[in-house]
């Protein structure tokens, strides 16, 4: 019995340890991405290999690194600055992200709470998201400025408020939507959802 007991703690303990995983690295104030093949988005045919130079979150440099079949030329290559990272991607795809034009954020009271939708929405190749404020402009523009400093994994969060939300009475002439729409602005929205 004690046998029995031993060996389902470690298998219960193993699992649990399992099914944790960590963070990923970065950022990187440099991330080369090696020999991938692009898709850019516009209509044009694949391009590859190319290696695709990322520096402070910004696509710096894509460059055209060889042809297909034929052998990769060191000399083509970016150089790697100290403490970036290189990520050999050969035989792998890259394309621009996924827009989400109307994706709520959601919260604990919706039963999933802000991390796992964005890593849902990341892992499916969504990586801006336009939301229209469903739990309040605060609440959003809180994650909208974690997401632009790194704090979180996050896409790229745009916040839009429904018109008229988070007023005290119904906005019912030109210059009260015109006070509403400024502290709006004076909070960070980005734009209005009609």
């Amino acid at each position: 019995m004690k046998k029995l007991f031993l060996l389902t703690s470690c298998l219960v303990i193993s699992f649990i340890s399992f099914g944790q995983s960590t963070q990923g690295d970065g950022p990187f104030s440099q991330l080369i991405i090696r020999g991938v093949t692009l898709i850019n988005g516009n209509g044009a045919p694949p391009i590859s290999p190319v290696d695709i130079v990322v520096e402070n979150n910004i696509i710096k440099k894509i460059q055209v690194v060889g042809y297909p079949g034929v052998e990769i030329r060191e000399s083509r290559r970016p150089q790697l600055a100290a403490g970036g990272r290189e990520l050999d991607c050969s035989g792998m795809y890259l394309m621009p992200g996924f827009v989400d034009m109307h994706g709520h954020i959601g919260g604990n009271s919706q039963g999933a709470d802000p991390d796992y939708v964005f890593k849902l929405w990341m892992g499916h190749g969504i990586t801006t998201i336009r939301e229209p404020s469903g739990r309040g402009v605060d609440f959003a523009m809180d994650l909208k400025m974690k997401s632009e400093r790194n704090e979180i994994v996050a896409p790229r969060i745009f916040v839009y408020t429904g018109f008229g939300q988070g007023s005290s009475e119904e906005i019912s002439t030109p210059e009260m939507a015109r006070e509403w729409v400024r502290n709006n602005a004076k909070k960070g929205a980005d734009g209005i959802k009609f």
